[in-house]
C-alpha cells in the first residue's frame, strides 16, 4: 500500500487544520499530495501569514520552504491538472482527506460531480474503497448537508466535522486545532502524539 495521502483545501475557514494536518503528515513520513481550490488559497491567504501565488508550482516552492520538508516529500495540483496521480485509479493514494471541507464540495462528491481534480480524487477514492475523510467546518446544517453527509456515510466515508473538544482543557488555539488533527490522523492510521488519550495520565 503506498504510503501517499492525498488532501485537498477547500474555501472554507479553517485553513489551520489543514496546514498541521499535512505538516504531521510529513513528519510522520508520509508523501503529501495536495490540492488547493481556489477559494481554499484565498482562505490560506486570509487567515495565515502564508501568502500562496496562483500558480501551483509557486505553491510548491511556498509549501515545502515553510514546511521544510524534501520537494519530492509534497506535490502541489492544479484543479485542472488531471495527468495528476489522484485522477485516476490506476494510482490512488493510501487515502484522502478534504480539510476544511465546503458543503459545495460535500454536494459534488455525494452526487459524482467531477468538475474538477478535488472532486475527481474523492471519486477514486470511493470506486477504489480507500478511506475518504471529510473534515467539514460549517454550522448550521441544512437538511441538504444532512443528506449529502447520509449519502456518503453510507457509502464509507468518514464526516469529520471540525468540533474539538473541551475535556482536556484546552489553553490555546493550537489545542484545539490539534484535537481535531489529532482524529483525523487516528482515522489514518498515522502515529502521532499531539494530544493525551482519554483515560491517560494528563
Amino acid at each position: 500500500m503506498s504510503d501517499t495521502i492525498a488532501v485537498a483545501i477547500t474555501g472554507a475557514s479553517g485553513a489551520i487544520y489543514a496546514l498541521r494536518l499535512v505538516e504531521q503528515l510529513l513528519v510522520a513520513g508520509r508523501e503529501v499530495q495536495l490540492m488547493l481550490s481556489r477559494a481554499g488559497q484565498v482562505v490560506i491567504n486570509l487567515e495565515t501569514d502564508l501568502c500562496l501565488p496562483s500558480d501551483t508550482a509557486g505553491q510548491q516552492q511556498v509549501l515545502v520552504t515553510h514546511f521544510g520538508c524534501a520537494p519530492d516529500r509534497l506535490w502541489v495540483f492544479g484543479r485542472q491538472q488531471w495527468l495528476a496521480p489522484v485522477a485516476s485509479g490506476s494510482n490512488p493514494p493510501a487515502a484522502m482527506v478534504v480539510c476544511p471541507c465546503t458543503t459545495g464540495t460535500l454536494a459534488s462528491i455525494a452526487n459524482g460531480i467531477c468538475d474538477d481534480l478535488i472532486d475527481r480524487a474523492a471519486d477514486v477514492a470511493l470506486k477504489e474503497r480507500r478511506p475518504l475523510i471529510l473534515v467539514l467546518r460549517e454550522t448550521p446544517y441544512s437538511a441538504i448537508h444532512l443528506r449529502n453527509m447520509l449519502r456518503l456515510t453510507e457509502a464509507g466515508v468518514i464526516i469529520l466535522p471540525a468540533n474539538p473538544g473541551f475535556y482536556f482543557r484546552p489553553q490555546t488555539v493550537q489545542d484545539l486545532v490539534d484535537f481535531v488533527v489529532a482524529r483525523v490522523l487516528d482515522h489514518l492510521e498515522v502515529p502521532h502524539e499531539l494530544t493525551a488519550r482519554w483515560g491517560e495520565d494528563r
